[in-house]
């Protein structure tokens, strides 16, 4: 990545909270301009206390934060009026309408959208005369990001940004974030829907236990995982037949009543080698499924590691309470 194109840039960044639990623990990665990053994590990941080092609500502990060139925390007045937050809660006052809430912000705001402008581009369009407290808390969200986008921020923080949102609502706030970023807007995302990650993010993060645990493409970060090529075998017809295994670079196998399932890391090689083996010998493979891992997978694999280092003390651990899980 050109060091010069780099709008986000964290180096070994670290953040303790009192009793000493690090819950940012040595984190560094880079977001270029007009990309879209995504960083997910396991339970308790710590991302959300990454996110908020990057968008300056706090101070790190040690190490290095730049957003568009400045430290967004010592230096907050450089950025915060090219930069929008959507936070995990917007905290609204309940009687404003939406039209008043959001002209309440835009008086906080460096060249603000027109009001009707920022609502149309949530779907909110019709909502405006609407009081806060009788939005639903899909609205609501979408509520959190028209004031997000009010200033026509250069870079954009969205934590958790379609949850609460219907199938209709979540894609349509894609649509959106897509539009986005191909204008230029650079994009940090932070989401648990693993899907969502799929379709938006030109690159992503996995962190787990205050650390990434991978980084990369979406292709890159399923590149790790092992594929699988799954059939049933003819009644009658054992499975010790099969060729032998490491000529098919198959990795594991294993057989559950008939059926069989067989792991690789070179899918194209195994299923080719099964298939011609199927063919010579007359075998129907039924049932047959070959597909390559998904991103659900490679985020359970680093998931399962949860359970192996002890879990930080309670009495002396203050994470945030709106620390998210990720399940």
């Amino acid at each position: 990545m050109n060091t010069d194109h780099r709008v986000i840039e964290a180096s070994d960044l670290r953040r303790v909270y009192g009793g000493g639990f690090e819950a940012v623990r040595g984190v560094s990665f880079s977001v270029a301009r007009g990309e879209l990053f995504a960083l997910l994590g396991t339970n308790g990941a710590g991302k959300t206390s990454t996110v908020e080092l990057l968008e300056g609500l706090a101070p790190a502990s040690s190490g290095t934060v730049r957003v568009l060139g400045h430290d967004p925390h010592t230096q907050r007045a450089a950025v915060r009026p090219r930069i929008g937050v959507m936070l995990q809660e917007g905290g609204f006052p309940s009687e404003l309408t939406v039209t008043e809430t959001v002209r309440m912000w835009a008086g906080c705001t460096s060249e603000a959208r027109p009001t009707a402008e920022a609502l149309d581009m949530v779907g909110l369009g019709s909502r405006g005369r609407v009081r806060v407290k009788q939005l639903s808390g899909g609205e609501r969200r979408r509520l959190d990001l028209a004031l997000a986008l009010l200033g026509r921020p250069e870079v954009l923080f969205l934590d958790e940004p379609t949850t609460g949102l219907d199938a209709e609502g979540r894609h349509d706030t894609w649509e959106l974030v897509r539009a986005l970023r191909d204008s230029g807007t650079t994009v940090l995302l932070t989401t648990h829907y693993l899907q969502e990650a799929e379709e938006l993010a030109d690159r992503l993060a996995i962190m787990h236990r205050g650390q990434i645990s991978v980084t990369g493409t979406v292709a890159d970060v399923i590149a790790h995982q092992p594929a699988h090529i799954s059939f049933e075998l003819p009644s009658g017809h054992p499975g010790a037949q099969l060729p032998p295994l490491e000529h098919l670079g198959i990795t594991s196998q294993t057989h559950t009543g008939r059926k069989t399932v067989l792991t690789t890391d070179r899918l194209q090689h195994s299923a080719t080698g099964l298939l011609l083996w199927a063919r010579d010998h007359g075998v129907e493979l039924r049932d047959l499924d070959i597909r390559s891992a998904t991103l659900e997978e490679a985020f359970l694999r680093i998931a399962g590691h949860a359970g192996t280092e002890p879990a930080p003390d309670s009495d002396t651990a203050e994470a945030p309470a709106h620390e998210e899980t990720l399940v």
